[in-house]
């Protein structure tokens, strides 16, 4: 026997689970099928931050459109996905003031409520940090993290209350066409038959697509995180902060750790099945050394634990969202790529994406700009007022 659905994604990473929720409510058939478990993959590591500045107006706009799920998680979707609420801070140096504060303007100009912050504000909001006064930050008082793994569990639990089926354990090996058209899956737990696939499937994204016979520039790009233990001199909370200078953020993570994460030497090449317990040997005393810089009390704190996390990452760092298009069969979508900052727009993506499949074009975000396409067409995404590459 052959199930059957409207649409099939896969990946339970917290875009597929996304996406399933908002299909599902709205009376879609929905298969989603798994490799591993819910938020095995990139999900699962994520470092949960909550926030909307970026250099890239269309991202601002999937992160704002995003932040209400979050702050109202109990009555869009049931239950606690864990939104806490530290405040964010942008740190850069003096050398891209003007483009922070245009960037700031342009996020103000859609309603993002931050501010340009100075030096000593900075201080104030964070006394525990050492800032440079010719440093400069953007504030956004509301922003926090939240909790990947229960957001992304949360998001399927509503979507299999509302009908969707979830199966876990589900390798894909097949991606059937028919005339030009995608016509289901075959799994090593059984095929599944719908006239929509999906692939959300992260760091194995590009694996999936060739298995429709599509190519996307899609790599693997593996991560090391850190938690560190906080002194007495370091008080939790404290806002969450990027800190372009020394290429790096961090967040509290409860009442006593300091999550952390560098934005250089990441690998951007490899395979997608490869251990995430472990980090690169040189990680702990380059991290050490990274956060002592900008947080001198963290001197006398203590390196608990560490683990990498792998994503899909595209040539401009940015997802792929929408249609094949010409490049592959009718009824294959992609909602893949996120270079690791997906988990904060998974809410209003997921939605936009459902409205594309089921209307024929999404209301909640304009998706054009994150199309397959612009990759032949050099058409790359580059923030109107870049602070540069994150990655590389």
């Amino acid at each position: 026997m052959v199930e059957t659905a409207d649409v099939i994604v896969i990946g339970a990473g917290v875009q597929g689970a996304s996406l399933a929720f908002h299909l599902a409510r709205r009376g879609t058939s929905v298969v989603v099928v798994e490799r591993g478990s819910v938020a095995a993959g990139a999900t699962g590591r994520s470092s949960g931050l909550v926030r909307m500045h970026y250099d890239l107006l269309s991202d601002s706009r999937c992160a704002h459109a995003s932040f209400p799920w979050f702050r109202e998680w109990a009555e869009r979707v049931g239950g606690d996905c864990g939104f806490t609420t530290t405040g964010f801070v942008q740190i850069v140096g003096a050398a891209k003031a003007d483009l922070l504060r245009a960037n700031v303007a342009e996020q103000q100009s859609i309603g993002i409520r931050t501010e340009v912050v100075t030096a000593g504000r900075i201080r104030e909001l964070a006394p525990s940090l050492e800032v440079a006064d010719d440093e400069l930050g953007a504030y956004e008082p509301d922003s926090g993290y939240a909790d990947p793994s229960a957001t992304a569990t949360g998001f399927v639990r509503a979507a299999r209350e509302a009908g969707a089926r979830l199966i876990q354990g589900a390798e894909v090996i097949a991606i059937q066409t028919v005339g030009g058209a995608v016509r289901g899956v075959a799994t090593n737990k059984g095929s599944f038959s719908a006239p929509v696939v999906v692939n959300a499937a992260g760091a194995w994204a590009g694996r999936v697509a060739a298995l429709a016979g599509v190519t996307i520039p899609v790599g693997v790009w593996r991560h090391d995180i850190a938690y560190l233990g906080a002194p007495p001199s370091v008080p939790i909370p404290f806002p969450m902060v990027i800190d372009d200078v020394n290429a790096m953020y961090f967040r509290p993570e409860g009442s006593e750790l300091v999550l952390v994460g560098l934005e250089d030497h990441t690998e951007g090449d490899g395979s997608p099945d490869r251990e995430t317990d472990s980090v690169e040997p040189a990680f702990p005393e380059r991290v050490t050394d990274r956060i002592t810089r900008r947080v001198p009390g963290l001197r006398d704190g203590t390196f608990r634990s560490a683990h990498s996390g792998q994503d899909g990452l595209t040539p401009d760092e940015h997802p792929i969202l929408g249609s094949v298009g010409m490049a592959g069969p009718d009824g294959f979508y992609l909602d893949c790529g996120h270079s690791g900052t997906g988990f904060k727009t998974s809410p209003a993506i997921g939605l936009a994406m459902a409205e594309l499949i089921l209307d024929g074009a999404p209301r909640t975000l304009d998706l054009d700009p994150y199309a397959l396409e612009r990759f032949a067409t050099g058409r790359l995404l580059v923030g109107e007022h870049s602070y540069g590459a994150i990655w590389r």
